[in-house]
């Protein structure tokens, strides 16, 4: 379908609507595709964006972000980290800052680049950042699994997966303030669990889910679909992006996940302990938890005065509702996780939307 039929079919339908409808984007891809492509403009005035908790590096406590900080400090350790780490505030510094004055702080693209060092240097220990959702926590497994097969002894992980269903199902539970009408759930995460995870959101809470993919058009259709699902009084969970997405997901990453890794509460920043919402290594693999092999030392983490990051997670604020954004706040200076991330809301609004609303 055209763009442009897309956006007439919004149009027409939204005119229908008894109430203004909030959709809520879990995926920082998708939130970061809306602001560049300006579809919250596009989108009528009945229809309302909000972007969650879509972003693995917004939701890692503050207190896990001192702790690798710390780590670093430790002597022959060596950080392993994809870059959005490198500049997410701690307490008192950040990775980039300690990484500047003398620490050993890599940036890495792939976890097996941080197993490939730690087998050509044995005299360091190699510790891999390993965050992410359900989409990279394969990735981690296959690199536990390598380090297992090739007996690596120097190599570990600092282990920060989360998994984004149970965070959902939170977000319901607590929907009296939010006011959520459905979801646009993650095309990436769906891609390796499948639909089935969120069948719960329609089935349970009698709310429209659509898995979307990430294209402006992807996106309005998404929109499109859970619209006709509204007015018809017909929730259902519904696969927009069939080219990647199947109904029971990729089982050969779902089983490497599930041999490495057991599922429990987790704490999400800004948010709270979730149930059922955390990886961990499974104890047959813990000498490849740096948590529990190196000795950190305790540190009292503050959050940053006046940031809003924990109500923009939540949907509760959006980022101009915020004192600190694109003032105190911006990506070059940033206070919160969510100004940091490449997938953070606030990184969206400052790049693609200050200028456009306010």
């Amino acid at each position: 379908m055209e763009i442009n039929k897309v956006i007439s079919e919004i149009e027409f339908l939204s005119k229908k609507l008894p109430f203004e409808v909030s959709l809520m984007e879990i995926c920082g891809t998708h939130t970061m595709s809306i602001g560049k492509n300006a579809i919250r403009q596009i989108l009528p005035e009945k229809v309302n964006l909000i972007s969650g908790p879509g972003c693995p590096v917004c939701v890692t406590p503050i207190n896990e972000i001192d702790q690798i900080i710390e780590l670093s400090s430790l002597k022959d350790v060596i950080i392993f980290t994809f870059g959005d780490m490198l500049k997410v505030p701690g307490s008192k510094t950040t990775l980039f800052k300690k990484k500047a004055s003398g620490s050993s702080i890599k940036m890495c693209y792939s976890p097996n680049e941080s197993l490939k060092y730690a087998i050509e240097n044995p005299d360091k220990k190699v510790v891999f950042l390993a965050i992410g959702f359900e989409t990279t926590a394969p990735l981690t497994a296959t690199v536990i699994q390598n380090a297992l097969k090739n007996n690596v002894r120097n190599f570990y992980i600092y282990n920060l997966h989360k998994i984004v269903p149970p965070a959902i199902h939170f977000l319901l539970d607590k929907d009296k303030n939010l006011n959520l009408d459905a979801f646009l759930c993650p095309g990436h995460v769906c891609a390796v669990i499948g639909s089935k995870p969120f069948g719960f959101i329609s089935e349970n809470f009698m709310k429209p889910a659509v898995i979307s993919g990430f294209a402006p058009l992807d996106i309005l259709e998404s929109i499109l679909i859970i619209l006709k699902q509204i007015l018809a009084g017909k929730p259902e969970t519904v696969i927009q992006y069939t080219t990647v997405v199947k109904e029971n997901g990729n089982i050969f990453a779902k089983n490497l996940i599930n041999d490495i890794f057991d599922i429990k509460p987790s704490y999400w920043r800004g948010i709270g302990f979730i149930e059922n919402s955390g990886l961990f290594l499974k104890n047959k693999y813990c000498y490849f938890d740096a948590k529990k092999v190196f000795d950190i030392k305790s540190i009292n983490s503050k959050e940053p005065k006046y940031c809003d990051c924990g109500k923009i997670l939540l949907g509760e604020k959006k980022p101009f509702d915020c004192k600190l954004f694109a003032s105190k706040c911006t990506p070059e200076n940033p206070v919160g996780p969510c100004m940091v991330s490449s997938e953070g809301t606030c990184a969206a609004y400052y790049k693609y939307e200050r200028f456009r609303e306010k």
